[in-house]
């Protein structure tokens, strides 16, 4: 199917005359078909004009179709740590929602949020001026919109390393005095935002480090690829280095936390995912993992007033 015969989600707003959002809500609720290129939505025009004849025969006008509802027919988590898959699963038995999972970056994530995309969005981005993990973030994506900032655990990030340690890589100062090959995780997210951001600190030129534009796109690609030889170092959390045979070496304890739009209509899920982090149940569950820190699960880091 050539592009020439679709839209993209801008696009058929603006035939419609109606915002995106209102565009991503039909979307999210299945009730417009989209395709995927890459990361772009696109609408296939048969499919649009479908829709169009749809509302002319008597359906509920768009307007009424877009109007927020309560009752969601599915909810989108965005985040790769596994805690959000036991988020879900107790989210689906307090909600009866399918739950579907989006396996994106931090920044890829809240832009999704943004967007319409997801619901929930999960990050872990340090900011080195304020030495803060996700606040700065957020309060400058949604400085318009009204949204709720709460933490999920904390985990110690650092490097994956061979084991045994041989090159004896411990600080990120050692990026200006030794040499290695690296490999780095995609663009946007949390771990790259903090390599990048201590690179910045320590005045390091990012392509002196060899391997720097290398990129995994998971903790579990970069570990693996360590594991495998294929580089020296790589950057991560913890828990996958108990999973693949690399040694890490722990460097920060990192806040990971979930953002979640205030609309009346979300209403509903805040209250429900609140009352799930702070479950003595679902914070045993998470803890039994290991390498968790539950101690501020479920509590509120950052929320507007509207």
């Amino acid at each position: 199917m050539s592009q020439e015969q679709s839209y993209t989600i801008e696009e058929v707003a603006q035939l419609l005359k109606v915002s995106k959002l209102t565009i991503y809500d039909l979307v999210k609720k299945e009730e417009l078909p989209v395709f995927r290129v890459g990361r772009q939505m696109r609408v296939d025009r048969a499919d649009l004009q479908a829709y169009i004849q749809k509302r002319k025969t008597g359906s509920a006008s768009l307007t009424s179709v877009a109007t927020p509802t309560k009752n969601y027919s599915k909810i989108i988590i965005s985040g790769q740590d596994l805690v959000l898959d036991i988020l879900a699963k107790y989210i689906e038995k307090r909600q009866s929602t399918k739950v579907l999972r989006s396996h994106e970056g931090s920044f890829n994530g809240v832009m999704a949020l943004y967007n319409g995309d997801c619901d929930i969005a999960s990050l872990h981005m340090f900011d080195g001026d304020t030495e803060d993990y996700n606040t700065p973030y957020v309060k400058k994506i949604f400085v318009s919109h009204p949204f709720i900032l709460m933490n999920v655990v904390s985990r110690r990030a650092g490097f994956y390393v061979q084991k045994g340690n041989p090159l004896q890589i411990h600080t990120f100062e050692d990026f200006q005095t030794k040499s290695f090959n690296f490999i780095n995780r995609e663009k946007g997210s949390g771990a790259r935002t903090l390599l990048d951001e201590q690179l910045r600190i320590h005045n390091i030129v990012p392509t002196t480090i060899e391997g720097y534009s290398s990129e995994g796109m998971s903790h579990l690609d970069v570990a693996s690829a360590v594991a495998n030889g294929h580089a020296d170092v790589g950057i991560g959390i913890e828990k996958i280095a108990k999973l693949i045979d690399v040694d890490f070496i722990p460097v920060v304890k990192e806040r990971y936390d979930i953002v979640l739009l205030k609309t009346p209509e979300n209403r509903p899920l805040i209250d429900v995912v609140k009352e799930i982090l702070n479950a003595p149940a679902f914070q045993s569950e998470v803890a039994a993992l290991g390498d968790y820190d539950v101690s501020q699960m479920g509590q509120v880091m950052y929320e507007t007033l509207s």
